[in-house]
């Protein structure tokens, strides 16, 4: 007689993921209907998926009902993290990019259509950037990812923007696959990205790929100011900055990621 399925099977582990997915992107606070109109599961099997998260500390309920990350999630966080060596090998660049230009330093990471930030540096000025790591934007529309992007070949590139959603934020952000394509075509020339107040109104960056050979790390770096403090010319000046840093942080993932980055 053949063993009943387990319950932790794939399905099960991808049901509770996207459940933990939808409380972490909302920004508002999310209860049970609102996770049920959102996610297409049976009530009940939700219900249970909730259940089995609460009990395991992966998700908290709230005086009002509503869902928030559990702190269970925070040991796997800092676990993550401290095993993340790209971020170790960059840092002090990143400090040293940020001591040159005074300016908000981010690195980033790309997966799939997104970027993941890994680390930053904050600007010294009074007004700051209101990004935090760990957070994630899409590719299409920000300096690092677009930065990432230029670096994979045309038919990794396609099939990636095939599952991007062009959706406007601002006046100037890229809303076609020819755009995007074009533009990584101009990057791939100047070793430079640029976020022309393409995700947020007023802010906009200088950005450089990093990457490895076998592309087990696809990402990059940015310098990022608000446009009223730093001008369009001065945020091209850093260009030069920015690529030299990049590269200079390429140079050691081979030697402290091991022979295979």
């Amino acid at each position: 007689m053949a063993s009943e399925k387990p319950d932790h099977d794939t399905g099960t582990l991808g049901k509770a993921v996207a459940v933990l997915d939808a409380v972490a992107a909302s920004n508002t606070p999310m209860r049970f209907r609102d996770l049920a109109a959102h996610i297409d599961q049976p009530r009940g099997t939700l219900h249970r998926q909730v259940s089995n998260l609460i009990e395991e500390g992966l998700l908290e309920v709230n005086a009002d009902q509503s869902y928030s990350l559990g702190f269970r999630l925070l040991k796997f966080a800092a676990r993550a993290w401290s095993g993340s060596g790209f971020r170790e090998i960059a840092e002090p660049h990143l400090k040293a990019l940020h001591e040159r230009t005074g300016e908000t330093v981010h690195l980033g990471i790309l997966k799939g259509i997104e970027v993941i930030y890994l680390d930053k540096v904050e600007s010294r000025q009074a007004v700051r950037m209101h990004s935090q790591v760990g957070n994630s934007s899409p590719c299409y529309c920000t300096g690092v990812g677009k930065a990432g992007l230029s670096v994979l070949p045309n038919a990794e590139i396609e099939t990636r923007i095939a599952n991007i959603s062009f959706k406007q934020f601002t006046e100037t952000t890229l809303m076609s696959e020819q755009a995007l394509m074009s533009e990584l075509d101009q990057i791939r020339a100047s070793g430079n990205a640029y976020d022309r107040e393409e995700h947020e109104p007023g802010i906009h960056c200088v950005a450089a790929p990093i990457f490895t050979n076998n592309f087990s790390v696809i990402g990059g770096l940015s310098v990022t100011a608000p446009c009223y403090r730093v001008p369009i010319e001065k945020l091209e000046s850093w260009a030069e900055d920015v690529r030299s840093v990049a590269k200079a942080i390429m140079e050691e993932l081979p030697i402290k990621l091991g022979p295979r980055a």
